[in-house]
């Protein structure tokens, strides 16, 4: 299962939220807005601060995505 976090990054553009503004409101590192953009897991610590930060649940901002199955 894949995870996907264009809710997190739509929700930055809809708010005026920068990559900066986000690491500093959440305290998160480059690394892991980098994370973010290319879809890899994150620990669930930094899931929570982000939504403390943004006032929001892990639901708004990620979603899980079924990996299709090779025949």
């Amino acid at each position: 299962m894949a995870v996907s976090y264009k809710k997190l990054l739509h929700r930055m553009i809809e708010e005026d939220i920068s990559n900066q503004d986000l690491m500093r409101m959440s305290n998160i590192s480059a690394n892991i807005i980098t994370k973010l953009r290319t879809g890899q897991y994150i620990s669930l610590e930094k899931i929570e601060s982000i939504c403390t930060a943004l006032h929001c649940t892990p639901n708004d901002i990620l979603e899980f995505i079924a990996e299709e199955k090779s025949k």
